[in-house]
This record gives C-alpha cells, sequence and structure tokens, in this order.
C-alpha cells in the first residue's frame, strides 16, 4: 500500500487552520463597553444617584472609581450592569474609571446640570448660522460648558446606544452645535457658575410622534390613529410598488415614475424616540428644552394630547419629574390686515396650555422675534436667553421675572372688557420701539360680541390690566390677542418679556369679519 506524503507547505497550511479555527471556536470573553453618552469631557449630573451602565461578559464583577467613591456591581445573565453614584456636588475635573474583564477611564469629567436640547429644525439650527455668530463663537471658548451631539439615527424599536462624543465649548466645537441650546447653556452656566452640559437631540422637519414611544401613543385612541395613519400610508405604498414592479418595463415606456416610499425626515412615529431618545435612558438630567411644532400646526387639537404625554414619557423613563420648557411658535407668513384663524395660532394656543396645566413646564414666547420670510429665524439668542430666564426662575428658584404676561382672567364692562394678567412683573408697557416712536397704543387686539366676528379693538394699558373696546361691536363677549400667523402684537412686561398670545373663547374656525 502507498502512503502519499503531504507536502511541509500544506501540513503548515492545515496547521494554521486548525489553531486558527480552535481560536475562533473558544468562548472569549467580551470586552467592557458603555454607551457612547459616556465619553471623555462628559457632564454627570450632581446632587443625584446618577447611573452608570453598560455591557461586560455574564456575571463579571465590575468596580467603578470616581471622586473618592468606588462602587461594586455584577453584571447579569446577559452581561448588562448598573451602578447609581452617591450624590456629588457640582465640581472636577475627575477621572472616571471602570474597570471588568478590561479598564475604561474617562478623563476630564465634570459634575454639573445636564439639559436634553431636542425638536425639530429650530433646535438643529447651529449657531454659526445665527445672528451675531462670529462674536459668539470666538467667545465660547468655555471648560465648563461641554456639548455632545446626537446623530440622526431612527429606528424601529428602542436602541441601546447612539453615536457623538462630548467636546468643551470652543470657537472649534460650538459652531455646529444648536443655538438654541449653545445660547440657554451658556446663560446657565454663567448664572450659576457650574458646569452645564448639554445633549443636543433634534431633527429638522419632524412632527412631536415621532419622538414620542409607540407604547404612549397606542395608549390614547386619537394618538393611536396616528400609528394606524401612517402604516396605512405604507402599506398602500407596498402594495403600489408591487403592481409596478410586475411590469417596470411598460410603466418605464408610458412615462410612469415608480411609487414614492412614504417617507420624511426620521420616517414614522416613535422612530426617533426609539433612536435618539431611548437610548440616552437613564443618564441623569436636570431637565430638557424643546423646539417644536411647526410640523403639527395643522392639528394643534391632538398637539393638547401629544405634548403632556410625550414630557410624561420621558420623565418616566429617566426616573425624575425634571423640567420641561418649550419653546412657542414665533411669527412667520405675512400679515393679515384683518383678524383671522390661524393653524400657528392655535398651536401656540396648545403650547401655552401645555406650560399652563402641568407641573414644573414653562415656556418662552418669542411672538416678537420671527421673521416673516423665513420659518429659522436667526436670532437664537434671545430664544436661549429667554429658556435660561423660565429655568432660572422655576427650577432654580431665583428670584426673577422669568415670563411675560399671561392672560388670567376676563370681566365685562358695559361695553367693554377688562383683562388681567399674571407675571406683569415691574408693570405692562408696549414695546421700546413703539414708545421710542412716541405711539403707546397697544396693538395685537381683536374684539367680538355674539355673533362672533372679530374686529381690531382699542386696547388701554390700565394699571396691571389691559381695557378693551370697539364702537363696532356695543355688548362685547370675547377678546383674542396676537391671534394670527404673524401677528403685529406689542404688550410686553417692563422686564422686557413679550406677553402670549391668546383668546378667551373657544370657538372653532370663527368667522372672519369684512374690511
Amino acid at each position: 500500500m502507498m502512503i502519499r506524503r503531504i507536502p511541509r507547505q500544506l501540513s503548515l497550511l492545515l496547521l494554521t487552520l486548525l489553531l486558527a479555527t480552535r481560536a475562533y471556536s473558544a468562548d472569549p470573553q467580551p470586552s467592557l463597553h458603555l454607551p457612547a453618552i459616556f465619553s471623555d469631557n462628559m457632564v454627570l449630573q450632581r446632587n443625584f444617584a446618577t447611573p452608570i451602565w453598560g455591557t461586560a461578559s455574564p456575571n463579571q464583577a465590575i468596580t467603578l472609581t470616581i471622586a473618592g467613591q468606588t462602587k461594586q456591581a455584577t453584571a447579569d445573565q446577559s452581561g448588562k450592569w448598573l451602578i447609581k453614584l452617591d450624590p456629588i456636588k457640582e465640581g472636577g475635573p475627575y477621572e472616571l474609571s471602570i474597570s471588568g474583564p478590561s479598564t475604561i477611564t474617562y478623563k476630564n469629567v465634570l459634575i454639573g446640570d445636564v439639559w436634553i436640547c431636542s425638536g425639530q429644525s429650530n433646535m438643529e439650527f447651529q449657531l454659526k448660522s445665527a445672528r451675531d455668530a462670529q462674536p459668539a463663537i470666538e467667545s465660547s471658548s468655555n471648560p465648563n460648558l461641554r456639548l455632545f451631539t446626537v446623530k440622526k439615527n431612527p429606528a424601529n424599536t428602542p436602541l441601546a446606544d447612539v453615536s457623538g462624543k462630548w467636546d468643551e465649548s470652543s470657537p472649534a466645537t460650538s459652531p455646529s452645535f444648536s443655538a438654541v441650546g449653545y445660547f440657554f447653556g451658556r446663560e446657565l452656566q454663567k448664572e450659576l457658575n457650574v458646569p452645564i452640559g448639554l445633549i443636543h437631540t433634534s431633527w429638522g422637519g419632524t412632527a412631536i410622534q415621532l419622538w414620542q414611544s409607540k407604547e404612549v401613543m397606542e395608549a390614547d385612541p386619537e394618538m393611536k390613529a396616528v400609528i394606524d395613519g401612517w402604516q396605512t400610508r405604507v402599506d398602500q405604498y407596498e402594495a403600489q410598488l408591487k403592481k409596478y414592479q410586475l411590469d417596470a418595463a411598460k410603466a418605464k415606456e408610458e412615462g410612469k415614475p415608480a411609487p414614492t416610499a412614504p417617507r420624511g425626515p426620521g420616517n414614522g412615529p416613535a422612530t426617533l424616540y426609539n433612536g435618539m431618545i431611548a437610548p440616552l435612558v437613564p443618564y441623569g438630567i436636570t431637565g430638557a428644552i424643546w423646539y417644536q411644532g411647526e410640523s403639527n400646526a395643522g392639528n394643534a387639537k391632538l398637539y393638547r394630547k401629544q405634548m403632556p404625554a410625550m414630557i410624561n414619557q420621558w420623565r418616566k423613563e429617566f426616573g425624575r419629574d425634571f423640567p420641561f420648557y418649550q419653546v412657542q411658535l414665533a411669527n412667520f407668513m405675512k400679515k393679515d390686515a384683518q383678524p383671522v384663524d390661524s393653524d400657528w395660532a392655535e398651536l401656540r394656543e396648545a403650547q401655552l396650555q401645555t406650560a399652563q396645566t402641568n407641573p414644573k413646564t414653562g415656556m418662552a414666547v418669542i411672538i416678537d422675534i420671527g421673521e416673516a420670510n423665513d420659518i429659522h429665524p436667526k436670532n437664537k439668542e434671545d430664544v436661549g436667553k429667554r429658556l435660561a430666564l423660565a429655568a432660572l426662575g422655576t427650577a432654580y428658584d431665583k428670584k426673577i421675572e422669568y415670563s411675560g404676561p399671561e392672560y388670567d382672567s376676563m370681566k365685562v364692562e358695559s361695553s367693554k372688557i377688562r383683562l388681567t394678567f399674571k407675571h406683569t412683573g415691574s408693570g405692562l408697557e408696549v414695546k421700546t420701539d413703539d414708545r421710542a416712536a412716541g405711539a403707546a397704543k397697544v396693538k395685537g387686539f381683536a374684539i367680538a360680541g355674539e355673533d362672533k366676528k372679530f374686529v381690531w379693538a382699542d386696547a388701554q394699558i390700565d394699571g396691571n390690566s389691559i381695557v378693551v373696546s370697539s364702537p363696532e361691536v356695543p355688548n362685547p363677549v370675547a377678546v383674542r390677542y396676537g391671534w394670527s400667523n404673524n401677528p403685529d402684537c406689542n404688550l410686553y412686561n417692563k422686564e422686557g418679556l413679550p406677553a402670549s398670545p391668546f383668546r378667551t373663547d373657544n370657538w372653532p374656525k370663527a368667522p372672519i369679519a369684512k374690511p
């Protein structure tokens, strides 16, 4: 019997493959891993049992050290672990070290206040595009202000991680950050003298339902209808696409285009909650700011449900009833010669209602700094400052006037209506520019009788109230202020904060008075 010899080169190759196979088939120890929200330069929430979490091999012992604390935990059967720090007051920089199957050390870590900045394009709007951007950028070096931008990432189910990293604020990092978020954080850091961390997670053109969880929407029939409507459009598209593909050649000959998928920024309901909010949970935060609403202006009635539902869901997920501040829609589009109904006015009303009826919520009114021809007004500094005022006056209990006048009550006095307000501050007044021009008339008020036909009204400041009347309406029953897409209104308090648009009626689509 002849035995064939295996060439030496082939023998070496077989041995190498055998060793590689054995090494691959061995059960490797998973390396220690933490989500991207933990990185060098991060800010951890002060005075709070801040969670630190990640993955390792099952049953692996984990040891964490920071600021003189040493904490230990054991990964569960799936490899997940979580450690809560003892509350630490503001300070740093520190090193955070986590040891398990390997060791990870994060440097230049601060303890301070962390805020989420979310919404659509006016939150996404970058500092470099804002009004007076250059001096703001040049002065943006601040080691106590840290910035984290979440990369856009829609998902059909909740994810465990995001893409991004923490940076110190500087002329190199601030230009591409959210302008509203930057100005908000800059103001807080200056006033509080504590480290501030900002987590920016937004996407232009997105409706609020993309930022809600599926479970919350499914619990309410009206909100669930949004999910069902989206699914119907997806199903219709898939059916149309299948039909098109059966005879695509003929369709192309006839010039028929392929069906268009029902896509938009961020895709369908819950996708941005899944991909850009859920992965941040349960990071320790102080609160959140929100600039969104333009994409929901066609259904303000539903927004009255959606906004509180989203706030409550986020609070539940992050494990604390944190403060939440939103930006009311700015003035936009052409001015109207006569009193009109307005989808944008109704959306502003929904935002105001949320701020007035939900605990630990507030609002920045910007009805005076919009631009008629641009849905993205460039004055983001005042937006950030007004949000910061709301936070300083409520979340931080500073003794300041943090809001413009808000309608409180009305009383019919013969042919006039007297309106009272909250947040009158040092007193009511008209816009500075109007006073300088010698015109002290209060603009923006309309009045109506039982016929529900609104006409422009005469309005006078009387102490901390406004008296409204019109010779065309001898028996008035309702008043509106700033009730249009781009109203000409000028009521402020003496602290320089504008009054929120409002109405005293709840009439649906009231008739419009003719000139």
